[in-house]
């Protein structure tokens, strides 16, 4: 999460209450998935080679796609994973398209985030953020595979799973999504690749729910500038929804060290989407962990900010399937 460029300075932050909302449910699983679906002619991107990416169009239309049968598909389970701040709500136009193709859509809260009851003051580690994906995956059937979808810091939390179920992911897609490399934190990348984001810093506010002189227990948003920051492309009626939505997002996780194996983490299909109109994270952030960890294949929106669930829906609706139909190795 960008707000980590913030640390060398958040004893000069002004900061407010700690919020504490909300109850039950972290998992909003999707019904039984129907039997046809829109699926996608393979495109030039399908064949990858280095440096071969896609770039679909603002105005690009699932619509122009043609009807397929997903039965082929390695898996038709997809995993959707929110990013800082956010929650599952935000992926409710992915989850319809996805579900109108005939695809089965999870999208979970995690700790502290959407409607699930902890107060994000209280998380302590990356394990404890996570753990409504882990359960998640925990459960899957045996000898059953997942596509898991992470979005900004959910790029972070896919990857720790990742580690932690390589036999129960076909593949990952981070969509402008934080990918570290092993060995690194969100706040190693942050601080070190990219200078300030005065936008980031006037929206940002830290809180310290153990008071001023102890480390910051969390990240919240100034609700005026989160439309600039995260939805500079979005329709307003999401950019409404987001306001009334977002919650902090906890410190911890965002200092903490992944450990990645090319056993586990290595042996997964890594797919990147780059938003190119993203004003939280730059296309050319997004390019530096690209360039530092590359995926097997990078696909980029234009017109999108740093949610295209929201302002590009379609497009990114284009990219899921088409990577969901790329046949295993």
């Amino acid at each position: 999460m960008a707000a980590a460029l913030l640390f060398r300075d958040y004893q000069r932050t002004g900061n407010m209450e700690p919020v504490m909302n909300r109850s039950t449910s972290v998992v909003y699983p999707s019904p039984a998935p129907k039997k046809q679906g829109f699926g996608l002619p393979k495109s030039s991107s399908s064949r990858q080679h280095s440096g071969l990416d896609t770039v679909v169009q603002p105005r690009e239309l699932v619509a122009s796609l043609d009807p397929k049968s997903i039965e082929n598909t390695e898996t038709n389970h997809f995993i959707v994973v929110h990013g800082g701040g956010f929650g599952a709500w935000c992926w409710y136009k992915s989850m319809s398209l996805l579900l109108d193709g005939g695809f089965k859509v999870d999208a979970v809260d995690l700790t502290g985030s959407g409607i699930h009851s902890s107060d994000t003051n209280t998380i302590t580690s990356l394990a404890q953020y996570v753990k409504p994906l882990t359960e998640l995956l925990e459960k899957l059937e045996d000898g059953k595979k997942v596509i898991l979808v992470g979005h900004d810091f959910g790029g972070v939390c896919i990857s720790y799973v990742m580690e932690l179920f390589p036999t129960k992911i076909a593949k990952a897609i981070f969509v402008a999504a934080t990918m570290l490399a092993s060995g690194q934190s969100t706040l190693d990348l942050f601080s070190k690749q990219i200078g300030p984001n005065d936008l980031m810093q006037q929206a940002q506010v830290f809180l310290y729910a153990n008071g001023k002189d102890h480390p910051p227990t969390a990240i919240d948003h100034n609700k005026e500038l989160v439309k600039d920051l995260f939805f500079n492309q979005s329709p307003s009626k999401d950019v409404a929804l987001a306001s009334v939505s977002m919650r902090p997002i906890p410190f911890a996780p965002l200092m903490e060290k992944l450990s990645l194996s090319d056993e586990n983490y290595g042996s997964i299909r890594r797919f990147y989407v780059v938003t190119l109109e993203d004003q939280a994270f730059s296309a050319l952030l997004q390019e530096s962990m690209i360039d530092s960890n590359p995926p097997e294949q990078v696909f980029r929106i234009k017109g999108s900010d740093h949610s295209p669930f929201f302002s590009r829906p379609q497009a990114l609706h284009k990219f899921l399937v088409e990577i969901a139909q790329i046949p295993p190795k």
